[in-house]
């Protein structure tokens, strides 16, 4: 690269860009979505386990660090990576139509117009992109969680998605669905809510600003990581309800019969495990996803300016 590129790169005020090109955001959605998934994967792998209602008794953990040293002492390091195959399938594709619905529907609603705060135009881009997204991923998350338990018996994911289909049908890959975007939709309006907003405040200048971004995707995830732990809890009973060995749980036929079984066996408290992993997971995942993503973009529209 020529340093007559490297200032054109410089001087693109790219947040002011209308969304860029679709390519572009594709790619940059993809680079964001696997960097984000795998860094935290064995946190996330800690979460799922914590999530189960009736866990056996091998799988009942006090904490993160518990966790940790227990499956590590037991199973070995590498069981808290099962299922990783299915996240690096389904993560590039999912975030790749996130970022670039998210990026079309925000500058449609007039998001990209002006330095002026367009939280209405975020929020409905963000939700738009969780619905798109969630529609390819659901499936690859399914798998992962199978995967993710304690005593999976699967030797791929290929294996874990074969056996659940032979066994449970395709609707066991979207049972879950519903639950997804009860959580998603207002997970992502808030996150994105929250980032833009926290841009606003820590990078006023719009520029690329790598700590800003990183700073402000952090809090956004955990802010929304918190809220919608509830959500979290009752999709990944529908999404492992098929390993269960519970036939009341086997048999949850969707979020308001998952909530009803978890309020009767473990009261509110039920719909709070986990939330420790969830933002330890979310909190450093959303910041590498948003600074990989802006790094991207950066990358990305700097290159096609200079080259227009």
């Amino acid at each position: 690269m020529s340093i007559q590129e490297l200032v054109v790169m410089e001087e693109v005020d790219y947040e002011g860009l209308p969304g860029g090109s679709l390519l572009d955001n594709l790619m940059a959605g993809a680079f964001a979505g696997i960097m984000e998934h795998t860094v935290m994967y064995p946190v996330d792998a800690i979460k799922t386990r914590m999530q189960i209602v009736n866990p056996t008794p091998q799988a009942v953990y006090s904490g993160i660090a518990n966790a940790v040293t227990q499956i590590s002492a037991t199973e070995g390091a590498r069981s808290l990576w099962r299922g990783i195959a299915s996240v690096a399938l389904g993560a590039g594709p999912a975030h790749a139509v996130y970022f670039s619905t998210y990026e079309f529907v925000k500058h449609k609603l007039g998001g990209n117009i002006g330095d002026e705060h367009h939280p209405f135009a975020v929020a409905s881009a963000g939700a738009c992109a969780t619905i798109a997204s969630d529609a390819l991923m659901n499936p690859f998350d399914v798998v992962k969680q199978r995967m993710q338990m304690h005593g999976s018996t699967y030797t791929s994911i290929g294996d874990c998605a074969k056996q659940v289909y032979k066994t449970e049908g395709f609707r066991a890959f979207y049972i879950s669905y519903p639950t997804t975007l009860a959580m998603t939709i207002p997970f992502t309006a808030l996150q994105f809510t929250v980032y833009e907003s926290l841009s606003k405040v820590l990078n006023p200048k719009k520029k690329y600003d790598p700590f800003s971004h990183c700073a402000a995707g952090g809090a956004a995830g955990a802010v929304a990581a918190a809220i919608t732990t509830p959500l979290d809890v009752i999709k990944t009973l529908l999404q492992t309800k098929g390993n269960s060995p519970d036939m009341r749980i086997r048999n949850s036929t969707g979020l308001w019969d998952a909530a009803k079984i978890i309020r009767e066996r473990e009261g509110m408290k039920g719909f709070f495990r986990g939330i420790r992993p969830r933002i330890v997971t979310t909190m450093p995942s959303t910041a590498i996803c948003w600074t990989s993503y802006e790094m991207a973009k950066y990358y990305l529209y700097g290159r096609n300016s200079s080259q227009s």
